[in-house]
Order: C-alpha cells, then sequence, then structure tokens
C-alpha cells in the first residue's frame, strides 16, 4: 500500500503527463491544414488531387449559382437518397433537377459555401463537406469524380 506522499507525488505525475498530452494535442487539432496538407491527403489516399480539388471548385460554384444542370452532371447515377422521409432513386440528372430543392436544402448549400478546401475530410471511402453533407470520390473504371451521397 503506497503512503499518502507517494499518492499524491503519483497523482502530480499523472496530471501533469495529461495537461501535456492535452496541450499537444490541442496545439495540433488548431492549427488549420494548408491547401498544401490537404493536396498531399489526397495523393496519398487516391494517388492524385487535381481533379478532386477542381471538382470541389466547380462543385462550390455551382451550389453557389443554384446551376441545376451543372450539379446534377456531377452526381453519380442511379443515387439513393430519402425525400420526405421516403427512400428514393434519382435515376438521371433529368429527375434529380426535378427534385434538387428538396435535395441541395439549405443545410447542404450553408454547408457548401462555408467548406474550405484545405478542412475537407478525407478518407478511403471518399471526400466528406461539411458534416457530411455531400460526399464525393471516384467511381467506375475510369475514377470519375462524382457526388456519391448527399445527406440533407
Amino acid at each position: 500500500m503506497q503512503d499518502r506522499t507517494t499518492k499524491t507525488a503519483t497523482l502530480r505525475r499523472l496530471g501533469a503527463c495529461l495537461a501535456a498530452c492535452l496541450a499537444f494535442g490541442g496545439a495540433g487539432a488548431a492549427q488549420a491544414q494548408s491547401a498544401a496538407d490537404m493536396d498531399t491527403r489526397l495523393d496519398t489516399l487516391f494517388g492524385e488531387h487535381t481533379s478532386y480539388r477542381g471538382f470541389f471548385d466547380h462543385l462550390k460554384q455551382a451550389v453557389a449559382a443554384a446551376d441545376k444542370p451543372a450539379v446534377a452532371a456531377m452526381v453519380n447515377y442511379p443515387f439513393r437518397t430519402r425525400i420526405d422521409g421516403k427512400a428514393v432513386t434519382i435515376r438521371d440528372a433529368g429527375h434529380f433537377i426535378a427534385d434538387y430543392d428538396q435535395l441541395i436544402t439549405p443545410k447542404v448549400r450553408a454547408a457548401v459555401s462555408r467548406q474550405a478546401y484545405p478542412e475537407l475530410f478525407a478518407n478511403w471511402q471518399g471526400i466528406s463537406i461539411g458534416s457530411g453533407e455531400i460526399w464525393f470520390g471516384g467511381v467506375g473504371k475510369r475514377n470519375d469524380v462524382k457526388i456519391t451521397a448527399i445527406n440533407h
């Protein structure tokens, strides 16, 4: 059994270690990633970043302009989603355009407009905008970059 002095010293050391871990972890999390860092991350994950960066820039412009045909052309079809609580399969660009306002909701538009390229989330499944409002990635044999999910 440890005496009181030993316990106090052990708790102080643990507290100091915890504080150091939080300080180092917090500093890393607070630092913004640069566009070059995101380029490197996408290069590592997908073998290149240029098509993903261009897609992101084009998507931001198209959503900001409410260019329904441009956004619809960026989707991987058929596209499964929910509209009014019902599972729906969006089969083509025409169907997407008809339901555009139910798919690209104010929440989705806000997420796209706030998203900065260096702060995208990317993993082996693709790239996420906002809190997962839009996912995009390479699809098909040609690895064309397309929207793969919209969570409105």
